[in-house]
């Protein structure tokens, strides 16, 4: 079992493209902006309300739109996405993400974080997004339109980028699921039930189902 998912397709061609062409033509500020007191933070933040908008509801939408990440994540609360740059020399030391985060009026839980890539790895050199896993380490450079989903509470950082541009979307998910252990169970089971259902009686897949969904509603948060 794995708290981590790399998943694909998430943004198709059409909408990759409109997003990088947005990034080209809007403001793009120091990323401190949102963390000012940061020791560790050197990128670039989007800058720019229209575009904020328009490219924080391209992404939301193509999560939210996504099944496997519906059934990897049960997202109740999505942070609007940020769209973010890397060029040479920049990158993003080791830290864990905030646990809470203001969100207009509400505030929201990060139980689990979300890199989507923009642009073909091949494009730069350096950047990848690696995740501390105990004693051992993932690094992640994914194709564009993919997504990593990752757990807030692990150590992680983007290495510093030698050459090109690193150009992500980055967001935090609020999980009706808290627990990572739990939610992480509870998205084998699905696994299970889906890849084996047509080979089980009614009798048993209908009993598989009924374990899933009451210890979904015995372990959610909302």
């Amino acid at each position: 079992m794995t708290s981590f998912r790399l998943i694909e397709g998430i943004l198709d061609k059409a909408k990759i493209d409109e997003l990088k062409g947005i990034a080209s033509a809007a403001k793009f500020v120091d990323g401190r902006i949102s963390n000012p007191y940061s020791k560790v933070k050197d990128n670039l933040h989007l800058h720019d309300q229209e575009a904020y908008q328009k490219t924080s509801q391209i992404m939301a939408q193509a999560l939210i739109g996504n099944e496997e990440f519906r059934d990897f994540a049960f997202p109740h609360q999505i942070a609007p996405p940020l769209m973010t740059k890397y060029r040479p020399g920049m990158k993003y030391g080791a830290h864990a993400d905030a646990a809470l985060m203001q969100i207009g009026n509400a505030m929201l839980r990060s139980d689990l974080s979300c890199t989507l890539f923009l642009n073909d790895p091949e494009s730069y050199e350096g950047g990848a997004l690696r995740i501390e896993l105990g004693d051992g380490e993932l690094r992640f450079k994914g194709p564009p339109g993919s997504a990593i989903v990752y757990p807030s509470t692990t150590t992680h950082e983007v290495e510093e980028v030698a050459s090109g541009e690193r150009l992500v979307g980055l967001t935090f998910i609020q999980s009706q699921i808290r627990d990572t252990a739990k939610r992480t169970l509870l998205y084998e089971l699905g696994e299970v039930a889906a890849l084996e259902g047509n080979n089980m009686s009614y009798e048993n897949y209908s009993r598989l189902r009924g374990v899933q969904q009451n210890l979904q509603r015995r372990w959610s948060d909302i």
